[in-house]
């Protein structure tokens, strides 16, 4: 017989507290056979699809509630609230949205009574216990106020009001319960028993305060902690329950009455999509189908209006299937609202994606400008999308550029009703690195333990503590000898993966038929811009939304950009989508492998591969991007292709009748559209039945797989093909089925990696300064984007702050770097600065350029970055010249600005134009100031724009280098053999191996390009101390692929610092002199005397009118090739008069 039902649990949604995963609650509760358990956490239902499905798995009644704060007249308490029918399940939804929406409080949602009282109806009422407005009142011996507190709660709620007690060992429960057993007795209002059940049994009690401690950020031994648990609040079984409450047992069996009031009843995997708008007279099948041919038309139209002659007949026939199918499904208003918000971002001229996944196969879509690709014409299919014989909603992914997609979820909300449009709530877990350190933070261990522990731990996708324990050698002696260890790993392993906190989906956007609260409670986003639903994109959709996908692209953005400049530049630009798709220099471009910043095709890897299969067509793009994925590449496919593209290798079919399907891949079954193709021509499948037979060759499972087989080849032997020859040809589907591409998916991301690759072609100038502009806040992009202008013969200039402007802009076929790159500099100074210039034109000088736009706006920290960055280069004055000159202009421009302030006019016309009132020349008192070397014009170029741009500290090696036989970062190869290269160090990351050794990751860059090259423990040891920032370098090593960069990594067998590097391995100093007066041998022996005792000898090149030779000074005029030797030769004599040799060594020289 049932005694006792918990009412009152949290689960890990609970965020602030609660240890129990949801299937964990639900069987434990079924372990102990109750019928029924009702999840309360706090102040929210984030679980509530999670546990309704679990208790139905089950078989246990769901009952669904939330502990709620509540303002009161008295302050605010604990209630909580639990759905006794559907309006009692709606009321809920919408006071814990208002909660969150309205009252939010941090990690609290605060309710306010009148919210309450509006929306109490078919909700059961428990007072709180100690924690109730009730209990708190009675604790402080206030009970007049207590009494009047339950009577108003009496008022509201009727006989849906339970006086909740509690035992779990809380302060206050004595005294309240004296209270609430005479109280509730005169007012008849029943007692309830309850848990609060946080955890599974009490030894769980130091796992989850230690969760409410990292969730509180405090320690578990900090006084100034409040202790809201106790160790009883586990799971009790029924008899426990019964006992703990003896003494009052209508408490007890009043919770199996409160179950029996509650039944409701959630309507799950239906769907409810927004209705859609239509014409008067109209029903929306018949406005879908009218739209849909209306739009075919108009596609056919432009087709024809560029040459393109379309078989209409054909194409009418696709359109009339798909439209049956999906009005079959019921799905013509999802087609019609992706339709609406992605003509109104057009509309708006927000770039749009051609496409993503599957959703390009459709030709509804394309009709419906949802898609730019014609499916027919690149044998794209619609039942890889939307199958007729599997029923399940559509989903398009659609790709925004990054600064129009919020306007056009804005749109949505707008269109539909903002209390209808939402974005999808997410859940970070405590993670594997994460939960050690947070475990040993607040069990008050050194930071140094938990920072060790988390390093040990590798960091790759999906790790946990049990695969790294077994993982890491290092990492298991240690938790396995230290108890300290022991004790955090333990911990941890409890606490790993459970709910810690929430955020929001990156592209997730669901609509509703009417109010969102009709399907889902509420949150709201931390800055307050959007709602969020408080069901994850399972759940949501689960409970009948429907979930579309707003995603952000950044190359639509570059796109966007570089047509702009465009168009500033030439007066007229391209329509991107009418671009010629067969331009040959465009496929030039490719074969030559210049795709960096080429969407898609700009990795080192991929590079390799172009240049390999060398396309020349825009399918072999559409193959490149199916082609370079660890599938393909590892299984061999890919030089099979390319052999056979390249007529290496014969083009074989593994049945004539496959020709057509297989001819654009030559023979290869590359993508996921012709594995269903081959079963509809050799085995009689629907292409619905094909995509099933896809999916189960996806999934492998063997029983699947099996049945799958038999169909097959009750197929083939329908249409006489040989039984062993079809069962090769499964075999090989079933292969090739794991490795294959979505070609829809493909062929729309290659159709933007052409657009991107004919803008480079045609436009590089304009493109580049978009693809620079999207990445300028992160420096080690723009080194080898700034490397990838010089190289295709782009000059980039200094910023300039009289021709540039926020972002990269261009002037007359050059580059000019971004105001907005440099550091310091905010994007609300450059508009200040882009303002005046636009208002009164350029700035003349550095004074006429404080005076106009006001030192208030630009202060001189940003007018310092300004001239260190180089953006006054343009005014034809040296930069040291203005940086000394700065003082002058600062104190005359706010003087300026302090007498038109009070009104005050200069009474000689003084001022008015540019400089002092003293001089034509602002700068005549800064000319003799200290000239800067070209050291430090390019540091200061490094500190305000994270790169070296008008030079290089490496270009003055350029014959050493050579000498050295450094090779180009841009030029290197996979190879065995030792190689070397030389660069200055621009990062270096320390990290600990197995055994607990550092080794370092240097990130080395030779102005060609950056790498990470991997300096392993022993040799990282010896030469730590030559890895510093801005370090050059000499680095042997081997050079392998990197599969998880997709590009090239190195490994190092020996670091030098070029000085060392030089000492070893020059063979002379060469010196150039011409006619000398005898004195001046003195001169250059004053040089070289500082420098002697090394190995290296100094060779004389004399060369006057009347003789010229080679003079080898004796071997105590040898000397250590460094750069200070180097540079005071160079000035003495002339930066070409010096030059080290790198020739052989030999013991005595002729």
């Amino acid at each position: 017989m049932t005694q006792f039902v918990h009412l009152r649990t949290h689960s890990e949604y609970s965020m602030v507290d609660g240890l129990f995963r949801v299937k964990e609650l639900v069987s434990r509760v079924a372990e102990f056979g109750m019928p029924a358990v009702a999840l309360t956490d706090e102040s929210n239902l984030f679980a509530l699809v999670k546990f309704y499905r679990a208790c139905v798995a089950q078989g246990i009644q769901p009952i669904i509630g939330a502990d709620c704060w509540v303002q009161g007249d008295e302050g605010f308490g604990r209630l909580t609230l639990i759905a006794m029918n559907q309006t009692g399940y709606h009321n809920l939804l919408e006071l814990l949205s208002l909660g969150w929406l309205k009252g939010q409080d941090g990690d609290y949602a605060l309710l306010d009574w009148t919210w309450v009282a509006e929306h109490a109806s078919g909700l059961i009422c428990l007072t709180g216990a100690t924690e109730g407005e009730i209990g708190r009142l009675v604790a402080a011996g206030q009970t007049d106020k207590a009494d009047a507190v339950l009577d108003k709660y009496h008022q509201l709620f009727g006989d849906r009001l339970y006086f909740e007690l509690t035992r779990v060992g809380l302060p206050g429960e004595t005294v309240l319960m004296q209270y609430g057993v005479e109280a509730a007795d005169h007012r008849q209002i029943p007692l309830v028993a309850t848990n609060v059940a946080c955890f599974k049994a009490a030894d769980d009690f130091e796992a989850h305060e230690t969760r409410v401690c990292i969730h509180d950020s405090l320690t578990l031994d900090d006084q100034r902690r409040v202790h809201r648990h106790t160790p009883e609040q586990w799971l009790k079984p029924q008899e426990a329950m019964a006992e703990l409450f003896s003494d009052l047992p209508d408490a007890v069996a009043n919770t199996v009455q409160i179950a029996k009031r509650c039944g409701v009843e959630l309507t799950l995997g239906t769907y409810f999509l927004p209705e859609y708008p239509v014409p008067d007279g109209l029903t929306l099948d018949d406005f879908f189908r009218q739209f849909s041919h209306e739009g075919l038309t108009a596609r056919l139209a432009a087709a024809a209006s560029y040459g393109q002659s379309l078989d209409e007949t054909a194409y009418r026939a696709r359109l009339d299937f798909e439209v049956d199918v999906i009005l079959q499904m019921g799905f013509p208003g999802y087609f019609l609202i992706v339709a609406d918000f992605i003509q109104w971002a057009k509309d708006q001229s927000i770039p749009v994606g051609p496409g993503r996944g599957s959703g390009a196969g459709s030709i509804v879509a394309w009709a419906l400008n949802i898609t730019d690709l014609d499916p027919i014409a690149h044998e794209l299919l619609f039942e890889r999308f939307l199958n007729p014989e599997r029923v399940s909603m559509p989903d398009f992914d659609v790709d925004f550029c990054m600064e129009g997609r919020d306007r056009v979820i804005d749109y949505v909300a707008e269109r539909y009703g903002r209390n209808a449009v939402s974005q999808i709530v997410t859940f970070g877990s405590m993670a594997a690195k994460a939960v050690v350190r947070d475990v040993t933070r607040v069990q008050g261990k050194a930071y140094g333990l938990g920072d060790r522990l988390a390093k040990l731990i590798p960091f790759e996708v999906g790790m946990t503590l049990d695969k790294a324990f077994d993982a890491e050698p290092q990492l298991k002696e240690w938790v396995e000898t230290d108890e300290e260890v022991r004790e955090v790993w333990d911990m941890a392993l409890k606490l790993e993966g459970l709910s810690r906190n929430t955020g929001k989906h990156a592209g997730g956007v669901v609509i509703a038929p009417g109010k969102l609260t009709d399907f889902t409670a509420l949150l709201s986003a931390e800055d307050g811009s959007s709602l969020v639903t408080q069901l994850d994109k399972d759940d949501v959709e689960a409970a009948g939304l429907v979930k579309f996908d707003f995603l952000g692209l950044r190359t639509l953005t570059i796109i966007d950009w570089a047509l702009g400049l465009i168009r500033e530049t030439r007066g007229e630009a391209p329509v991107i989508e009418r671009i010629p798709m067969d331009e040959t220099k465009v496929f030039e471009l490719l074969c030559r492998g210049d795709t960096t910043a080429v969407f898609q095709l700009e990795s080192r890897g991929m590079k390799e591969l172009i240049r390999r299969l060398k396309p020349n067509s825009f399918e072999d793009i559409v193959a490149l991007v199916a082609l370079f994925r660890p599938g393909p590449l590892q299984s061999g496919m890919v030089d099979d292709f390319i052999n056979r593209k390249h007529g290496r290798a014969r083009v074989e079919y593994p049945h004539p009748d496959l020709e057509p399907i297989l001819k654009n891949t030559y023979g290869v079954i590359l993508y996921q559209e012709q594995v269903m193709q081959i079963a509809q021509v050799l085995a009689n499948y629907s292409l619905g039945g094909a995509d099933l037979l896809r999916r189960a060759m996806g999934k492998k499972k063997p029983e699947e797989m099996e049945k799958q087989r038999e169909i097959f080849l009750k197929g083939t032997t329908e249409r006489n093909i040989d039984a062993k020859l079809a069962g090769s040809i499964f075999d090989l589907m079933e292969k090739f089925a794991g490795y294959g591409f979505n070609k829809s998916h493909s062929a729309a991301y290659a159709l933007v990696s052409y657009q991107t690759a004919y803008l480079k072609t045609h436009y590089p100038a304009e493109f580049m300064a978009a693809v620079l502009s999207s990445d300028m806040d992160n420096t080690d992009k723009v080194v080898p984007l700034i490397e990838e202008c010089r190289r295709i013969g782009l000059v980039v200039r200094p910023p300039d702050v009289n021709a540039g402007a926020f972002k990269f802009s261009v002037k007359d076929g050059e580059i000019i770097y971004g105001l907005g790159a440099i550091k310091g500099l905010g994007e609300g100074p450059i508009g200040q600065l882009v303002e005046a210039r636009t208002d009164d034109g350029p700035f003349s000088d550095v004074f006429d350029f404080c005076r106009r736009v006001g030192t208030s706006k630009v202060n001189r920290r940003a007018l310092e970055a300004l001239i260190r960055a180089g953006a006054f280069d343009s005014l034809d004055e040296p930069r040291w010249v203005l940086m000394a000159s700065l003082e002058d202009a600062i104190g005359q421009a706010d003087q300026e600005a302090r007498n038109e302030a009070v009104g005050m006019d200069d009474l000689f016309g003084l001022g008015a134009e540019s400089g002092t009132a003293s001089s034509a020349d602002p700068y005549q008192h800064h000319r003799q100031t200290l000239r800067w070397t070209e050291r430090d014009v390019l540091r200061g170029e490094k500190e305000t724009l994270g790169l070296y741009l008008t030079g290089h500290p490496i270009d003055w090696y350029a014959d050493d280098l050579k000498g050295l036989g450094a090779k180009a970062l841009e030029n290197l190869e996979r190879t065995r053999d030792n190689v070397r290269v030389a660069g200055l160090i621009v990062g270096l990351r320390v990290i600990r191996n197995k055994r607990g050794e550092s080794f370092g990751i240097v990130t080395l860059d030779d102005r060609t390009a950056r790498m990470d090259v991997t300096v392993f423990a022993d040799l990282f040891a010896d030469c730590r101390d030559k890895l510093a920032d801005d370090s050059l370098v000499v680095i042997e090593g081997d050079v392998s692929f990197d599969e998880f960069t997709n590009g090239l990594k190195m490994r190092a067998n020996k670091v030098e610092t070029l000085e060392n590097a030089r000492k070893e391995s020059a063979s002379g100093l060469k010196i150039h002199l011409e006619t000398r007066v005898p004195a001046f041998a003195e001169t250059l022996l004053s040089k070289i005397q500082p420098h002697l005792g090394g190995e290296c000898p100094i060779v004389i090149a004399y060369n006057a009118v009347d003789a010229s030779g080679e003079v080898v000074l004796g071997e105590q005029y040898q000397v250590h090739p460094n750069d200070s030797l180097l540079l005071d030769l160079q000035e003495l004599l002339g930066q070409d008069r010096v030059q080290l040799e790198f020739a052989a060594r030999t013991q005595k020289r002729a």
